[in-house]
C-alpha cells in the first residue's frame, strides 16, 4: 500500500521560490497560461508538446544562430523515429555554459582518491583549456560530425575535452578507463574516431591500475584514429609512443576568444552505449538541441538547481549521469567532481566531500545508499551537511528502506530527488519536483513533457496496479538515431517492436492515486508467477530488511510443462550460514509482507550479486544461465562491475 504520510513537505516559501514555480507564473504572465496545480500543468505539456516545448526555449532564452521555423514535425505515425524538432534552428551546447561564466565563484570543484584536498578550476583556466583543445583538435582536421573518444576517469580534464568536441562542432564519446579493452573496442570501432583522449591509469580503493597497455591495443584496434593525446595521470612521467602530451595541446596558441561552431538543433552531440548485457552494445546518438532543453528543463525545473549552486553526481565518464551532471553548468551551478571509490577510505569519504566541497545537490545511485545503510552508517553525525538541499538517487529503484534511512541518517529536512530514465534519454522520464511531498518508496511526478503511462496486459494505461512503462509522445531527448544502424532497425527493435507507435520503456511500474511513480525493475525480468506478474524490487526490500542478509537477487525460470520456478540467491553478513531456520524465516517474511505467490522455490547462499558499472543488478544474465546459456554469451564481463559473480551461477541447476 501507498505510504499515506509524506517523509518530506516542501515549505510555502521553498516552493514558491522554486524555478518551477517561477516557470508556472511566467506561464501566466507571458502567456496567460494559469495552471491549479502541477497535474494541470503536466496534461498540458504532454498534450501540446509545441507550446510546452517552445516555453521551455524561450523561458531559458536559448540562443540560437539562426530562427526555427516548426516546433515539432512528427516522425513515423508507427514509432517517434524521425521526429523532426525546432527545424532551421543552430545552436550549441557548450555555448550555453559558458554563458554562466563569472570570476565570483569556480567553474568546476574536483577531489581524488589520489589527492583528497579539493582543488578548483576558475572559469578563465577553463576558457582557456578549452579554447586550446578545441584549437589543436581543428588543427588536426576534425571538423563538424567528427568523433573525439575518450578513456579518462571523472577528472577535469574529461569535462575540457568534452567541451573543446563541442565547441567545435565534433561528436563526444567516452568509456571509463575501468572498462575492459574489448568492451571499448566494441563500442568505439562503431563510431570511426578520429582522435582519442586517454589516460596511462587510474586509482580505485588505493590501487594504481595501469592502462598503458589496453590503450596501445586500443589505438591498433582503432584504424580510423589520426592522434591520441597522452594524460599522465598515474605517473606524471608516463609516455605513451607516438602519442602528443595534454601539457602540449594546452600550450596551443589560441585566438583571443573561444569560438562556437553553430550546429543544427538535431546535430548528434554525443554517443552513448548501451550495457552490452543483451548483445553488442547500441551506439545512441543524442542531438544537441534536444539535450540542451531536456537538461534544461530537468536540472532548473525538477531539481531546482540554481545560479551560484554547487552540484555532484558521484559517477564515471561511462555512464550517462556523467553527461547529465554536465547539465548542471547549464543552469549556473558549479560541478563538482569526484574521482574514486565511493568506499574509499571509509563509506564516509563522499558525505565529508559534501561537507567540504559544500555541496547544494547531491547525487549517487541507489546501490550506494544502501551499502551506507547496511553499513550501519549516520552520516548526519559526522557531517554538518549544512548546504544540502537535495539527494538524487538513481540507477535502479531506491526501496522504501532507503527513503527512511536518508531522512533518518541524513537530514530530516533534506529533498530527496528519486529519478529514474537512462541511457536512452540521456535523462529521466520520472523524478523530482518542488512543489511536491515525497513518499517512501515512491518518486514524486511524471516529468514534464513525459507522457508515460504504465500499460496492462491489453495495452491499455492503467492506475494503482502494475504495469508496463511506456512513453506515449515523442521527446527531443529521444535518440535520433543509433550509429551505424540501417533503416533504423535496431532503434525500432529496442523500443517499438512491442507496441505500435509507442515507446516501451522495460520498467514495470505503478502510478499511485497521486500521480506518483513506483519502479518495480526491468520488466524482462518481471516475476509472473499464476499469471500474476511481480515486481522483483518487493521481494529485495523484504529479503534485505532481514538482518543476515546482505544481498539479494530472485529470478522466474519458466519450465516445461507450464511449470514455474522461482529461485532467490542471498549474500549472508559475515558470521551467518543459510540455516533451515533462516530459510524458513525468508519465506516467511516474503510471504507475510506480500502473498504466497512471492515465495521462493528454494534460497541459494551466493558470495556477490553481479552488477552492471551503474548499480543494476544482472537478473535477466542470470535468467539465462540458469535456463542453460553460456556465461560469456549473456554479458559483457569488462562492462561489470564483479563479473566474476557470473560464474557462480553456472554451477547451479535450479528447477531441474
Amino acid at each position: 500500500m501507498p505510504a499515506l504520510t509524506p517523509l518530506y513537505t516542501p515549505a510555502r516559501r521553498t516552493s514558491e521560490q522554486s524555478l518551477l514555480k517561477k516557470y508556472m507564473d511566467w506561464l501566466f504572465i507571458k502567456k496567460g497560461l494559469y495552471f491549479r496545480d502541477y497535474d494541470d500543468l503536466w496534461d498540458w505539456s504532454v498534450t501540446d508538446l509545441e507550446d510546452f516545448w517552445e516555453s521551455i526555449w524561450q523561458f531559458f532564452d536559448v540562443q540560437s544562430h539562426s530562427p526555427y521555423h516548426q516546433v515539432v514535425l512528427e516522425g513515423n505515425p508507427r514509432d517517434m523515429i524521425g521526429t523532426e524538432w525546432f527545424r532551421g534552428a543552430t545552436l550549441n551546447y557548450a555555448e550555453h555554459i559558458f554563458r554562466h561564466q563569472n570570476t565570483q565563484r569556480p567553474a568546476i570543484v574536483f577531489a581524488t582518491e589520489q589527492r583528497p584536498r579539493l582543488m578548483t578550476v576558475s572559469w578563465v583556466e577553463l576558457e582557456h583549456q578549452v579554447n586550446a583543445v578545441a584549437t589543436y583538435l581543428r588543427q588536426q582536421g576534425v571538423g563538424v560530425g567528427d568523433r573525439v573518444v575518450s578513456v579518462l576517469p571523472n577528472i577535469p580534464e574529461a569535462v575540457v575535452a568534452f567541451l573543446a568536441t563541442n565547441a567545435i562542432g565534433a561528436v563526444w564519446s567516452s568509456c571509463s578507463p575501468d572498462f575492459g579493452t574489448t568492451s571499448i573496442v566494441d563500442r568505439f570501432q562503431q563510431i570511426e574516431p578520429k582522435v582519442l583522449i586517454a589516460v596511462d591509469g587510474y586509482t580505485y580503493n588505493g590501487k594504481p591500475v595501469d592502462k598503458t597497455d589496453a590503450i596501445r591495443e586500443l589505438r591498433i584496434n582503432l584504424p580510423t584514429l589520426q592522434r591520441v593525446v597522452w594524460i599522465p595521470y598515474l605517473d606524471s612521467d608516463s609516455r605513451l609512443e607516438r602519442a602528443v602530451l595534454w601539457e602540449e595541446v594546452l600550450e596551443t596558441p589560441t585566438p583571443n576568444e573561444l569560438t562556437f561552431e553553430s550546429v543544427p538543433f538535431e546535430h548528434p552531440i554525443w554517443i552513448l552505449y548501451s550495457s552490452g548485457t543483451t548483445g553488442k552494445p547500441k551506439a545512441i546518438t543524442h542531438s544537441v538541441g534536444g539535450c540542451l532543453l531536456e537538461h534544461l528543463k530537468v536540472l532548473a525545473l525538477h531539481q531546482d538547481v540554481r545560479i551560484g549552486e554547487r552540484y555532484f553526481w558521484y559517477s564515471t565518464t561511462g555512464w550517462m549521469m556523467w553527461n547529465f551532471a554536465l547539465g548542471s553548468m547549464l543552469v549556473g551551478a558549479t560541478l563538482v567532481l569526484y574521482e574514486g571509490s565511493a568506499g574509499y577510505p571509509e563509506l564516509n569519504t563522499l558525505w565529508n566531500l559534501a561537507d567540504d566541497a559544500r555541496i547544494n545537490h547531491f547525487g549517487g545511485g541507489a546501490a550506494f545508499y544502501m551499502a551506507c545503510m547496511r553499513a550501519g552508517l549516520k552520516p548526519a553525525n559526522t557531517a554538518k551537511l549544512t548546504h544540502l538541499r537535495t539527494i538524487g538517487s538513481t540507477g535502479s529503484p531506491l526501496p522504501p528502506e532507503g527513503f527512511r534511512w536518508i531522512y533518518e541518517n541524513i537530514k530530516s529536512d533534506v529533498w530527496l530527488i528519486s529519478f529514474s530514465g537512462g541511457t536512452d534519454v540521456c535523462s529521466g522520464f520520472v523524478g523530482g519536483n518542488p512543489l511536491l511531498p515525497v513518499y517512501e518508496g515512491e518518486i514524486q511526478c511524471r516529468l514534464l513533457g513525459c507522457k508515460v503511462e504504465a500499460f496492462d496486459e491489453n495495452a491499455k494505461p492503467v492506475r494503482g496496479e502494475l504495469g508496463e512503462m511506456v512513453i506515449l509522445q515523442p521527446m527531443p531527448s529521444m535518440p535520433i538515431y543509433f550509429w551505424n544502424d540501417p533503416g533504423n532497425e535496431r532503434y525500432r527493435k529496442s523500443y517499438f517492436d512491442s507496441y505500435p507507435g509507442v515507446w516501451r520503456h522495460g520498467d514495470y511500474i505503478r502510478i499511485t492515486e497521486r500521480n506518483g511513480v513506483i519502479i518495480y525493475g526491468r520488466s524482462d525480468a518481471t516475476l509472473n508467477r499464476d499469471g500474476v506478474r511481480i515486481g522483483t524490487s518487493e521481494i529485495y526490500s523484504a529479503v534485505e530488511s532481514l538482518p543476515e542478509i546482505a544481498d539479494s537477487l530472485v529470478v522466474g525460470l519458466e519450465q516445461p510443462g507450464g511449470r514455474y520456478f522461482m529461485p532467490l540467491f542471498v549474500v549472508l553478513r559475515d558470521g551467518f550460514t543459510l540455516t533451515s531456520e533462516l530459510n524458513s524465516r525468508i519465506k516467511q517474511t516474503i510471504r507475510s509482507q506480500f502473498s504466497p505467490r512471492h515465495v521462493p522455490d528454494a534460497v541459494y547462499a551466493i558470495d556477490e550479486v553481479p552488477y552492471t558499472m551503474s548499480g543494476k543488478k544482472l537478473e535477466t544474465p542470470v535468467k539465462k544461465i540458469l535456463a542453460g546459456v553460456d556465461a560469456s554469451l549473456v554479458a559483457s564481463k569488462d562492462t561489470l562491475r564483479n563479473p566474476a559473480a557470473l560464474d557462480q551461477f553456472t554451477s547451479f541447476t535450479v528447477g531441474k
